[in-house]
């Protein structure tokens, strides 16, 4: 086959949070088929620093800071008519670059990772296009919308119905488009106009996760942690997304109030980049603790008695619950949160939908080690056997057309 051209919205190392933990391993897969031009974004210095590990994987790259305001982003959307993801995510630079890419090289297939990335291929562009939504943005703008309301509802409205309308659009251009779930692809297919749903090619490209990396034999425990009264449950994540904020505020002012009536003692750790300051007001008060980014996640979670997950807004695979699970947590989590897994409730983990439940799961487990000891090693055994990155990526050499004559707009 020719040479691939990967269009992602965020610089796939390092492999530090759900969406780049998916780009990492699709892109060093997509490196082992044939060289790799990457164009993408870096949303910070730790990002931007990062930049060796794209050089050493990529035959070539463009690699920019994004720093358009969504001040900016909105203005521009509303005078163009677009959803504010795509004004946000558009730079000149980039677009030259990819430009400059399919012009000279033999470019056979574009990869597009996050929709909102669609719109920089080029409608001349004649070879195979793939475009891995991941999970349906717009639906979770919509649900957002129904969330909210006053200004903030509108706007995400407004958002949900633009990206419902650009999701059809890509769908049309795209040889195949990827979601991440079954669930996530039927209600992809669901959400487009009658007209064009039995033309276009809706699959699925599942997530995995390396469990020979999240192993609990190969760290020890965070000692800061430690220091924090037991037991202790964790909450991982990218902590300025909306879900996992809220996600997190459950857990402070709901949850964690309740098991704390039967167990005094019990703390709870939120792990992740960039803490909302909604939730750095908390810190050291109530048994809560806020870490911010950490090197290690996997110390952090070896430190940990229990993963507690309860996501109201959960698309596609949370890759924090399968973390927890292959690091031999157990984990207490939201009907939402355990989408697309296919482990069993009582099994694998307790799922629990209100916060009474969740409390109580969580409550049952602490009081019971045993059980929980059975519920977490059953969890490790099922991910090393079912959820793999080597059989979630099984079907991407004949998604991306290999052994297909090559195509190029090359002169």
């Amino acid at each position: 086959m020719g040479e691939i051209l990967f269009i992602c919205h965020r610089i796939p190392f390092p492999p530090d949070r759900g969406d780049k933990i998916r780009s990492h391993h699709i892109l060093k897969r997509l490196a082992q088929l044939a060289p790799v031009h990457v164009a993408t974004f870096a949303d910070d210095d730790y990002d931007a620093h990062e930049e060796a590990e794209l050089a050493a994987t990529a035959r070539s790259y463009k690699l920019v800071r994004r720093g358009k305001s969504l001040i900016m982003a909105g203005l521009q959307a509303v005078s163009s008519g677009k959803p504010v993801s795509l004004p946000a995510f558009h730079d000149r630079v980039l677009a030259a670059y990819i430009k400059q890419v399919i012009a000279e090289r033999p470019v056979s297939v574009i990869y597009v990772f996050s929709g909102q990335m669609g719109q920089y291929v080029p409608d001349s562009y004649a070879g195979r296009v793939v475009i891995d939504f991941v999970d349906v943005d717009s639906a979770k703008f919509d649900a957002y919308g129904e969330k909210e309301s006053g200004p903030i509802g509108w706007v995400n409205a407004r958002e949900g119905h633009k990206l419902r309308a650009e999701e059809a659009r890509l769908a049309q251009r795209a040889d195949a488009s990827l979601l991440i779930t079954r669930d996530e692809a039927d209600l992809f297919s669901s959400r487009l106009p009658d007209g064009i749903r039995g033309e276009v090619d809706v699959r699925v490209l599942g997530n995995g996760i390396d469990s020979n990396h999240f192993d609990p034999i190969l760290v020890g425990p965070e000692p800061r942690m430690m220091d924090c009264n037991a037991p202790r449950l964790i909450f991982t994540g990218q902590m300025d997304y909306a879900p996992n904020v809220e996600a997190a505020q459950r857990v402070i002012h709901k949850i964690l109030p309740l098991i704390r009536e039967t167990i005094p003692d019990a703390t709870f750790h939120v792990v992740g980049r960039n803490p909302a300051s909604e939730l750095l007001d908390h810190h050291g008060q109530h048994g809560v603790f806020v870490w911010g980014r950490v090197d290690d996640p996997r110390t952090w979670l070896k430190a940990a008695d229990m993963a507690i997950v309860p996501l109201d807004i959960a698309r596609g695979v949370q890759n924090k619950v399968l973390e927890a699970m292959a690091m031999t947590l157990p984990v207490v989590l939201t009907p939402a949160a355990a989408t697309g897994i296919g482990a069993k409730d009582g099994k694998h983990f307790l799922i629990g939908a209100t916060d009474a439940e969740l409390a109580a799961a969580v409550v049952s487990l602490f009081s019971d080690t045993r059980r929980a000891q059975i519920i977490s090693q059953s969890a490790r055994r099922y991910v090393v056997a079912h959820v793999s990155w080597q059989a979630a990526l099984e079907p991407l050499p004949e998604l991306i057309g290999k052994n297909r004559p090559v195509i190029s707009d090359a002169a």
